[in-house]
């Protein structure tokens, strides 16, 4: 990157690093500078004619550009006060310092921007050409229980094995109730960024060591048959994550209560919910089918078509609900009705013309009329 040439402290971090090394095409770059990260966020400003934000407590800034948006965080050390609480962040560190605060091996991996060299935590290159999960110590998914919904995320999105002492050290904590030393809304972020991960994978990878149940309660239980079947009916309107979560929380109690206390935003939270309590779905015509979901989410129509007739769902997100008659409102209001009639009259309208009775203008408003 032009903006950080001839800036010999600055390396590129974590997950970046890692997919390059996998040959995969990283999303975002995280830069750490050994030293005085604000300053050197100065200097790149100015060679790009942009602006820095600052963020003195963190040792962080923001460069803001026509070229580029970037980060750059001076290299730390973070202790935990207590389980589950939020580090506290010493700067000043070394660069291997900043790599062993870090969630497992295969993220501690640093690449020096001036000359290309690899600079890796033990057993990180190992680990990484072994396909494997492991943390950096034995406290780790105690300090920051959050780490148990992310090894579960990168096991789904990379396909890697959890390495045995890992997984004794994530079953240790669930069983020993790490989850309740952590606020609901960070556990909640993390559940979002899963359910965007592959399913049903990353939900069968939350499932293990009663992870999921932890979480979510009794109710969550994995069948991943029918996540499969869910995130296939998705439509492009709908959000498959959303439909995978709903999927695995079919008959679950407290559903909505669950991802409140886990702070879901509110339409995320009611689509899981209405999606979850959708009954299967049964091949009717076209007519009965709009009365049944004309108000539901696609995500609901999805799981509902996962647990019943599928090719319903096909037809209802495909055609059905796409639909449009030749009449509007305003064309009832000009024939005289008003009020709750205007609702009323399209209505019929609608199940006339879906039931094969009244495919053009006059037979739809006769139909609204009638």
């Amino acid at each position: 990157m032009a903006a950080l040439s001839g800036e010999d402290a600055v390396y590129a971090v974590g997950g970046a690093v890692r997919d390059v090394l996998l040959g995969r095409r990283p999303h975002e770059i995280d830069f750490v500078v050994e030293g005085d990260a604000v300053a050197v966020a100065r200097r790149a400003a100015e060679r790009l004619g942009g602006r820095v934000t600052v963020h003195e407590r963190f040792g962080t800034a923001t460069v803001e550009a026509d070229e580029a948006t970037f980060d750059l965080a001076g290299a730390r050390r973070e202790r935990y006060p207590r389980p589950g609480a939020l580090p506290e962040v010493e700067l000043g560190a070394s660069l291997a310092e900043d790599l062993a605060r870090r969630d497992f091996t295969v993220n501690a991996i640093a690449l020096h921007l001036a000359d290309g060299a690899l600079t890796a935590h033990e057993g990180a290159r190992a680990d990484l050409d072994a396909r494997r999960l492991r943390v950096l110590h034995e406290r780790s998914f105690l300090d920051d229980p959050t780490r148990l919904l992310r090894l579960a995320r990168y096991a789904a999105r990379l396909g890697f094995d959890v390495e045995p002492r890992t997984d004794d050290l994530a079953a240790a904590a669930i069983a020993g109730g790490a989850l309740d030393t952590v606020t609901g809304s960070r556990l909640g972020a993390e559940l979002r960024l899963l359910a965007r991960e592959p399913q049903p994978a990353a939900l069968a990878a939350l499932e293990r060591r009663g992870l999921g149940t932890a979480l979510l309660g009794p109710g969550f239980a994995v069948d991943p048959d029918l996540v499969a079947r869910a995130v296939a009916l998705t439509p492009r309107d709908g959000e498959s994550g959303l439909a995978a979560l709903a999927a695995a929380l079919v008959g679950a109690s407290g559903v909505g209560a669950s991802l409140d206390r886990l702070g879901f935003p509110a339409y995320e939270r009611e689509t899981v919910a209405e999606a979850a309590a959708a009954p299967p779905l049964r091949a009717v015509p076209d007519a009965e089918l709009w009365r049944a979901l004309r108000r539901a989410r696609p995500e609901a129509v999805a799981v509902a078509g996962a647990r019943g007739d599928g090719a319903t769902a096909r037809r209802w997100l495909d055609d059905v609900r796409g639909r449009r008659l030749a009449i509007t409102g305003h064309d009832l209001v000009a024939a005289g009705l008003e009020g709750p009639a205007v609702g009323a009259g399209l209505d019929a309208a609608m199940e006339a013309m879906l039931s094969g009775r009244a495919d053009g203008r006059e037979e739809q408003l006769a139909a609204a009329l009638a």
